[in-house]
Order: structure tokens, then C-alpha cells, then sequence
């Protein structure tokens, strides 16, 4: 109880300026309307309760499992056998993130369905498979993570030269949107634990982080190879909602609560399978095992309630803030847009499991609130840049991430290993179901209301720029550190 009691008290401190900031605004100059604004708190009230159930069972089931399984798949000292593992498993755990569900779902509306959901999530499964099983056997053979990174987004920059607007947009925000509430915790986890395995390596420490960022770059990269592929074809569509018609908190709830279920139990269904399937290497200690089991049920119970909470109010609440205060002013969607950015991040649930990862493997030399700091400043700059594309045509979606990513693989150099693998990871944390929902919902709803604006072009790439963000003020964190610590490690 002390332990949900101190997880709620984060919880609430992390939710509660969002709220405030929308209520704010609803009595101001985006009202929301009676029914929206009571779907909003419901739904606000939903999230809070089950932000902290499944973040205290993400602690006692899926990080013990990912370390576990990390342990095993390292035990066996047979790579080949390790990469087709690693690929099995980064396949299914992205094919049933909830995130990255929530985005292709989008696409899919917006474009009218040119873009197929499933065709979405199957595509960038493989890509999320492909670089966790490479990432594995690169934390195995030590392969250098500054080199790896750098060879990663060459390839990214070489392959975004022959496609569309579109589809990079699609591509950076899917790389974001799959690295969510589920899979987060287990592959940050999953490193832990095949880091484990070197022992008394130098790089232990550097190695348990990095991994995400490299799902996330597969993720990248497979998409814009379907937009090739598929003759990167334009795509064009409007900000349609499935609730258009829904109206009453029993009704929006109803109208959710089965879809929510099944895509929950999706995703955490292939885990509970691996547990049982390999309880058994887990050691003796059978009440370690009954707390991972139980802990599993704290995760779908809590999953479910957050779920819940973002699809009967926070979309919506979003697209509606979005579209009004677009109307209103283009100045103040600036700033505002700021304010969102800055304090949607603390919500985000796979943000918690990368700090408190980083503060345990370091001992607590580099403090979580330290790294929320720079992520809060470096999402509400985000925002705000990406409102500034959205209001302002000739500024496109590249113009952000070429200097942005060309200036962290400059100064990554200058920082030690452990922070560039904390800055990679933190651009896929950072952009999870709060951004992929409410934060889109803005975006899309700001591009419904600006004259000459594209949904899918302007509305969709807000993600890849917070995922970019991201990765960027962790590195000038990491300089900043390194200046003051002394000392950087350039391998």
C-alpha cells in the first residue's frame, strides 16, 4: 500500500497540470462543452487510477520478466539462436503495443483508409523485430553504440531522401508510437538483463540502455522502404472522429470498453505465455514467481483503466482544444502548445520506467527528475515548433529532423555511451499514448482549422518531432554532465 500510495502521489502530480491547464482553457476560450468536459474528468480520473496500478504492476511483472528472459536468451551462447529469438519476440510485443494501435488507427481515418491499420502495425512489427534481434547480439559482440546509431539514421537520412513528406511524417511518428506503455518497460528490461550477462564488462552499465532507440529506428526505416516501395503515392485526408455520434460518459465508455479489453489482452497475452512457458528457469523461489504472475494482473487492470480514460476524453478533448484555439489565435496555439508539451510528458507511463531504470543502474548519480527536467523543456519546445508547421506552410516536417538528428549525431560524440543510449531510448519513451493521443488530437485538430493546412501532411509528424526533442536535450544533458564530471567515452 506505502508503495501505490507514493506511485499515486507521482501520478497525480504528473496528470494533474494537464487537467487543469484544459480546464483552464474550457472556461476561457476553448469551451469543450458540457458533455465533452465531463467525458474529459472522467476519463482524467481513469487515467490517474490506472497510471499507478500498471505502473506497480509493470515493476513487479514485466521489468522481472524482460531481465529474466534477457539472462536466458544470453545463457544459451548461441547468437543465431539469440537473433531469431530476439526478432520473435520484438515482432509480437510491437505488434500488440497499444500505441502504436492508436496511431495506425488514425492514419487509417485520416487517410481515408489508403493506409491500412494492420498494414501499418504488420510493417513496422517486422522493423521493431529486426533491429531488437540486431540490437541484442550487439550488446553480445559489443559492437560500438555511437557507430551503430550513426550507420542507423545514415540510413534513415538516405532513404527519407526518396520518399514523401507523408510518409516520413508516418515513419518518425510510428517509430515513437511503437515504443509505448507495454513494450517499453520490456525491452528496457530485456537489455538490463542480457547486460547482466557480460558481468563484470565495462559497458554493463552503457549497454542496459540504447536498445529502444534502436527499435524505434527499425521502425523508421521499414516504413519508409513501404512508402518506396509502394511509389510513395500523396496522401491527403480530414480529421474524422469515430465518436462523432457518441455522446453521455456510460455511452463513451461502452462504446470503448471491448475494444480496449481485446487490444489489452493482446498485448499482454504473449507475455503471460512466455511466463508460463518458462517459469521454470526462474529459479525456486516460488513466491517470485506468484508475485510476477499477480503483478500481471495489476498491468492489465490498470492498462485497461488508462486506456480507457485517454479514448473517452483525451482525444477528443484534444482535437477540440486543438480546432478552438486555432480559431482563436495562432499566436496563443503557440504557447499553449508549449504548456502541453511540457507537462504531457510527466504523464507518460514508459517515461517512468526509463527514469527509474536510469537511476538504479547508475546508483542514483543521475537523477530522474534531473532527466523529466530536460524532457519537459525539450517536449514543450516540440509542441511548439510543430504548431509553427502547422501554421506556417513553407516550413516542412525536415526541416526539424535533418539539423535535429544531424546535430545529436555531431554531438554525441562528445558524450559518454551511457547518455546517448539514455537520449535514443527517451525518443521513443517520450512519445507514447498521451502524446499519440491527446498531443496528436491537437495537432490534427490546429491543421482541421488552419486555411490551407493537410491533416495527415501538417497534423501528423508531431510525434517524430517530440521523439526528436527528446533524443536531443538528452545529449546536451549528456555534455553538460560530462563537462562537469570530466571524461567521455568516444568508443
Amino acid at each position: 500500500m506505502n508503495i501505490l500510495g507514493e506511485k499515486f502521489k507521482d501520478v497525480l502530480s504528473s496528470v494533474l497540470p494537464i487537467v487543469l491547464i484544459i480546464i483552464l482553457l474550457n472556461f476561457t476560450i476553448t469551451p469543450l462543452g458540457d458533455d465533452l468536459l465531463k467525458r474529459f474528468i472522467v476519463g482524467s480520473i481513469l487515467i490517474i487510477i490506472g497510471l499507478t496500478i500498471f505502473l506497480f504492476g509493470v515493476d513487479i511483472s514485466i521489468h522481472p520478466l524482460g531481465v529474466e528472459l534477457g539472462k536466458l536468451l544470453t545463457n544459451t551462447g548461441r547468437i543465431k539462436l539469440i537473433a531469431v529469438l530476439g526478432f520473435i519476440l520484438g515482432f509480437f510485443i510491437s505488434a500488440a503495443e497499444p500505441d502504436l494501435h492508436i496511431l495506425a488507427q488514425e492514419v487509417s481515418e485520416v487517410s481515408g483508409g489508403v493506409m491500412n491499420k494492420f498494414l501499418i502495425v504488420g510493417v513496422v512489427s517486422i522493423g521493431i523485430g529486426a533491429l531488437l534481434s540486431f540490437g541484442m547480439v550487439r550488446i553480445i559482440k559489443s559492437y560500438g553504440m555511437k557507430g551503430t546509431f550513426m550507420a542507423l539514421y545514415v540510413l534513415i537520412g538516405i532513404l527519407a531522401i526518396f520518399s514523401t513528406n507523408d510518409y516520413i511524417a508516418i515513419a518518425f511518428d510510428a517509430s515513437g508510437a511503437t515504443t509505448g506503455s507495454m513494450s517499453t518497460p520490456f525491452i528496457l528490461a530485456l537489455a538490463a538483463g542480457v547486460s547482466f550477462f557480460k558481468g563484470s564488462d565495462k559497458n554493463n552499465e552503457e549497454d542496459s540502455f540504447g536498445l529502444v532507440g534502436m527499435c524505434s529506428a527499425g521502425a523508421i526505416i521499414v516504413v519508409l522502404i513501404l512508402g518506396i516501395v509502394t511509389g510513395n503515392k500523396e496522401l491527403s485526408g480530414s480529421n474524422v472522429s469515430q465518436m462523432a455520434n457518441i455522446t453521455g460518459v456510460l455511452n463513451s465508455i461502452k462504446f470503448h470498453f471491448l475494444d480496449v479489453n481485446r487490444d489489452i489482452f493482446i498485448s499482454i497475452a504473449p507475455l503471460i505465455a512466455i511466463f508460463i512457458y518458462k517459469r521454470k528457469d526462474f529459479g525456486t523461489d516460488e513466491e517470485y514467481k506468484r508475485k510476477i504472475a499477480i503483478g500481471f494482473f495489476y498491468t492489465y487492470i490498470g492498462l485497461v483503466m488508462f486506456m480507457l480514460g485517454v479514448d473517452i476524453g483525451f482525444i477528443e478533448a484534444g482535437k477540440k482544444v486543438g480546432y478552438e484555439m486555432a480559431k482563436f489565435s495562432q499566436f496563443f496555439t503557440v504557447i499553449v502548445g508549449f504548456l502541453i508539451g511540457l507537462v504531457v510528458i510527466l504523464a507518460e507511463p514508459a517515461v517512468y520506467s526509463l527514469t527509474r531504470q536510469v537511476e538504479d543502474i547508475t546508483a542514483g548519480s543521475i537523477r530522474r527528475k534531473i532527466i523529466l527536467i530536460t524532457l519537459s523543456l525539450g517536449i514543450g519546445i516540440a509542441v511548439s515548433l510543430s504548431m509553427l508547421r502547422i501554421i506556417i506552410p513553407p516550413i516542412k516536417l525536415w526541416h526539424y529532423l535533418l539539423p535535429g538528428y544531424a546535430l545529436s549525431l555531431i554531438m554525441m560524440r562528445y558524450t559518454d555511451n551511457l547518455f546517448v543510449g539514455i537520449a535514443f531510448d527517451s525518443g521513443g519513451v517520450a512519445s507514447g499514448p498521451m502524446t499519440a493521443t491527446f498531443v496528436l488530437g491537437f495537432a490534427t485538430g490546429v491543421a482541421e482549422a488552419v486555411p490551407g493546412a493537410n491533416v495527415l501532411t501538417d497534423g501528423f509528424g508531431i510525434i517524430a518531432t517530440v521523439a526528436m526533442m527528446a533524443v536531443f536535450s538528452l545529449i546536451i544533458l549528456g555534455m553538460i554532465f560530462n563537462s562537469k564530471t570530466g571524461g567521455v567515452n568516444n568508443g
